[in-house]
Formats: structure tokens, sequence, C-alpha cells
């Protein structure tokens, strides 16, 4: 079949050309220039904060984040199992030990198991949470496909147990709570940190690239620092700690820049596609799709359409498969990082829904330049695939 219609790929619609060029022009192309400001800068005033680093990519945000979180080896680092493996690696690097809580119907981590675990397997002494006698540093919590976690409940479980929070929101640029008391308040500004991604298939792009936030001013300052090696004497060349070659290149964020100019409209279109797929799939026998959290306005990244397992006799490579014969690009959410070579021996805590969610999800086309036509297309197909499969 000619048709094809991807997944995921970057939109390049406005100045990006224009702003690379530029900084081509300037010789302004690695870890220095006008254009790492300018992008930090876009970001603070989107997303409502004034603290900003422009780094490398979505993981040494993470990792940044875990070295200011005072994460250190032998530590705990509460994660969760159904995610992008990139979401946990950076535990390891410190040399901590994850331990895996369940997610609920939004596939972020589960906040009444997050506390169980606290309650029931762990012990407070004075300001530190301690299990079988390591320290418990941190929650890391991901905002899945744009679904905001209910910060609300972690942050009062963060609280009560002295736990730094790590926001993954490299799939979340732009969700925001729209009531209660976080109203107003965007995904990866809520916790202690926040780690932001721009791969290709993110909602905006810089190539690669990420960006950090925090609470707190000081932390922003000392994680650019950090990314740059550390150095204290451009001159001497004098580092007082172990750095990373983490910073962003001006190109990449050249690229940002630009992208930041379209993000509104990016959301807009992944919204007003969402809808309209919503009405495709409505009263659809063999899955549904899934729904996003009340009280929040999400960039709806990603979308999901959860499998009926008891009305399909196929597994999940299968239905891609057969929806790649017919020029629809899908994919399975990820598999279980728990159930991962490198993660066998670690703690999984009383893990349901993400087993249950991980055997069920399609994830079908949510690019920005899919048109009205494609998106009826992509549905039609769907459907008539997984009807080829009804028991």
């Amino acid at each position: 079949m000619s048709r094809f219609i991807p997944l995921s790929i970057p939109n390049f619609e406005g100045n990006e050309k224009k702003y690379v060029d530029d900084a081509l022009e300037q010789g302004w192309v690695s870890t220095g220039g006008a254009y790492i400001t300018k992008f930090e800068e876009r970001m603070a005033e989107f997303l409502h904060t004034d603290h900003v680093a422009a780094c490398q990519s979505g993981t040494s945000a993470l990792h940044l984040s875990l070295v200011e979180a005072g994460v250190r080896p032998g530590d705990v680092v509460l994660v969760p199992p159904l995610t992008f493996i990139a979401a946990v690696n950076p535990v390891k690097y410190q040399f901590a030990t994850p331990v895996f809580i369940d997610c609920d119907d939004s596939f972020c981590m589960d906040p009444n198991k997050l506390r169980r675990f606290c309650e029931e397997e762990c012990k407070l002494k004075k300001d530190t949470l301690f299990y079988r006698g390591q320290t418990v540093r941190a929650v890391v919590v991901v905002h899945v496909f744009g679904n905001m976690v209910d910060m609300v409940s972690v942050m009062e479980v963060a609280g009560k147990y002295h736990l730094k929070v790590i926001e993954d929101a490299t799939e979340a640029l732009g969700t925001h709570y729209t009531e209660g008391m976080y109203a107003g308040k965007y995904a990866g500004t809520i916790g202690d940190f926040g780690a932001f991604s721009f791969n290709g298939n993110k909602i905006i792009t810089t190539g690669g690239g990420g960006a950090v936030t925090a609470n707190k001013g000081k932390a922003v300052d000392h994680i650019r620092y950090l990314s740059t090696q550390a150095k204290d004497d451009p001159h001497d060349y004098i580092h007082n700690e172990i750095g990373y070659n983490y910073r962003m290149t001006n190109f990449q964020a050249a690229l940002g820049v630009a992208q930041m100019e379209e993000l509104p409209e990016f959301i807009r279109r992944k919204n007003s596609n969402y809808d309209l797929y919503m009405k495709l799939f409505e009263g659809f026998e063999m899955g549904k799709l899934v729904s996003f959290r009340e009280g929040t306005a999400s960039n709806k990244w990603f979308y999901s359409l959860e499998i009926n397992k008891d009305k399909i006799k196929a597994s999940m490579r299968e239905i891609i498969d057969a929806l790649e014969k017919r020029g629809v690009q899908t994919r399975a959410i990820w598999g279980l990082i728990n159930e991962q070579i490198p993660y066998r021996g670690e703690i999984a805590y009383k893990l349901e829904k993400a087993p249950y969610y991980a055997a069920r999800i399609l994830n079908f086309p949510s690019t920005t330049q899919i048109t009205e036509d494609e998106i009826k297309y992509v549905a039609e197909q769907i459907k008539e695939a997984l009807r080829t499969f009804a028991i």
C-alpha cells in the first residue's frame, strides 16, 4: 500500500531554518550562544516559572535532577514500571536502587499505592524514610502521554515522608491543571524538579535536547553549572565538582526557539485531532480511546486505544503488523521496566494495573500534520484490522 500515515514526526512550519541559519552565520553552534538563553527564557515564560536550564536530552535532565536531589549510591528511588526505560536508567547511573510502584488508570503512578508502600513497607525516623535499612530519597513520577499525574496526592505523600519529587514531563510540555490547588500550574513545575525532552517525536523538538526546571533558582543554577563540566574558572580550567557534558547546543536551541513559537498551535491541533478520534471510536466494541485526567488541560501528546482482549484473539505484534500493511504506523505501550533484564532483581510493589495496561494499549498516529481525512482513514483501518481478529 502506497499510503502511509506515521505515528509521530517533527513539524517545521515556522522559523526553524531562519534561526538555525542565523546561528550558523554567527559561528555559535556548540554549547554556547544566544539561542540557548533565548530558549530558556521562552520555556520559563511559557511554564510560568523563573528557573529553566537547557540540556542535552530528557535523560540528562532526569540524571541532573537526581544528582541535585542528593540521590547517592545505595539510596532508594520510587519509580513507575510503565514508562520508557530512560525514566529509570538515571537511578542506576547514581548507583541507587529503584523500587517500582504501580500505575492508576491514567498510566501514571498510583498515589494510593505510593502512600501504602511508604506506610506499610517503610519506617520514618525523624525526617528520613527507610526501606529495609536504605534511605528512600526521592520519587520519580511520569506524566505519561501528556496525562497529568495526580500531583495533589503525590505532593501530599512526599511532604509527609520527606521525599524529593522529580517530575518526568518529557511527554507533557503544556499540560497543566485547570482546577484545584494547582490550577494554572504546569507539568514539571509542581515538584522539586521537572525534566523535559525535545526528541524528534515530542510535541516540539530540538533534534535531541532537554530542559530542567526546579522550585529553587539556586538548584537550576547549580544544574546548569554541572551540565558544563562544573567549570569554575574558564581560563585556568578549574573544576571543583564532577561535571557532565550535558549542555544543549546553540543549534538545538535555535530550533527550540522556533518550535516554542508554534507550541500553542501544536497543542490546539493535538486536542482537536483527539476530539475527532473520540467521535470516530465512540461505541466501538473492540477498543476504547483512553481519556485524560479531569481538572487538567493536556497537550494530548499521544493517543491510546485500550484493546478489549475479551473480543480479540491476537498479540499486539500481530495487530501492529496488520496495521502496518494497511499503511498505518502504530506501536504498543512499553514493556514493563521491572521485567527488563537489567531490572529483574528489583522490587516491584503490588503491580496490578501496569501489567494489565501493558498488554492492552495501542498507540496510533498523533502527529500535528495529520489531516481530517487521514484521521478518518486511521480509525477505519484500526476498526477493520481489529475485527479480523474477532473471537
